[in-house]
């Protein structure tokens, strides 16, 4: 299956979050992709008032994105929320050129670092495998790259790729994590792993939110085997990958951590 890695940064206009969205879905459809994947918070980026731009813009959003599949024959994933009570849910929605949508909403939220994502945003709490076409695919968002058990769920049950859409967190040592991250679930699930996130604002000069986390780049796949088969740097991009999931099966039987494991670890 061919994806598209849209490695782009979001900011705090919805509408202008859409045309870009719409831009670099366009560029995927002629070089043939056929999943188009962007960043979590691709809706509005953290640090900006997530309650209002789902009132205000929620209706737009899942009907501009919804059009965009049928008319590119693309799935578009991307990140986006939803109202829950007084806090928004994190979502991965999946939009299929047929109209269906699929939501995955983050499990597990980032109090870490001095941030902490729960005091605005509602936890999920079910595991999504979605089928593209032939191949089934997990779903991931940022912080839940850091859980292994999760993946190893995912691969249990037929995953054989898992999309980590990110809007990771800047610091010291921070890239080299998400990087590590990043080829560690490839090797304990026999699975590919696509973690894209936002671009990192400092090298493309987009404005966003201070405070916040807002992106560092370095979107990566990396296969079952811990290999690095692409990698972006900073900067807004898009790169188109071919996945052959084959190599999976081959991991698995080489490697067959999850039929090894013992007593649940």
């Amino acid at each position: 299956m061919r994806f598209a890695l849209a490695q782009i940064n979001t900011g705090r206009d919805v509408a202008a979050n859409m045309a870009k969205i719409r831009e670099y879905t366009s560029r995927a459809a002629e070089q043939e992709a056929e999943v188009v994947v962007f960043p979590e918070a691709s809706m509005s980026a953290f640090g900006t008032d997530l309650k209002a731009a789902v009132d205000e813009e929620g209706p737009a959003w899942r009907e501009s994105m919804a059009e965009l599949a049928a008319t590119t024959g693309l799935i578009v994933i991307v990140g986006e929320f939803e109202r829950s009570g007084e806090r928004v849910v994190n979502h991965l929605a999946a939009y299929f050129p047929d109209g269906r949508c699929s939501r995955y909403a983050k499990i597990h939220l980032y109090d870490a670092f001095g941030y902490r994502e729960s005091d605005s945003v509602a936890a999920g709490e079910e595991l999504s495998v979605l089928d593209l076409g032939d191949t089934r695919v997990g779903m991931a968002v940022c912080y839940d790259i850091r859980f292994p058990k999760l993946f190893a769920e995912l691969s249990r049950r037929g995953a054989k790729v898992a999309i980590v859409s990110a809007s990771w967190g800047a610091g010291p040592g921070k890239v080299e994590q998400w990087q590590i991250l990043a080829r560690a679930r490839a090797l304990d699930s026999n699975m590919f792993v696509i973690a894209l996130g936002q671009a990192d604002p400092e090298v493309s000069g987009v404005d966003v939110p201070a405070g916040a986390p807002t992106g560092v780049g370095h979107s990566l796949v990396a296969d079952p085997f811990g290999h690095v088969i692409a990698e972006l740097d900073g900067g807004e991009s898009l790169a188109i990958v071919d996945i052959d999931t084959e190599l999976s099966d081959r991991a698995a039987e080489a490697v067959p951590v999850l039929e090894n494991a013992r007593l649940g670890y």
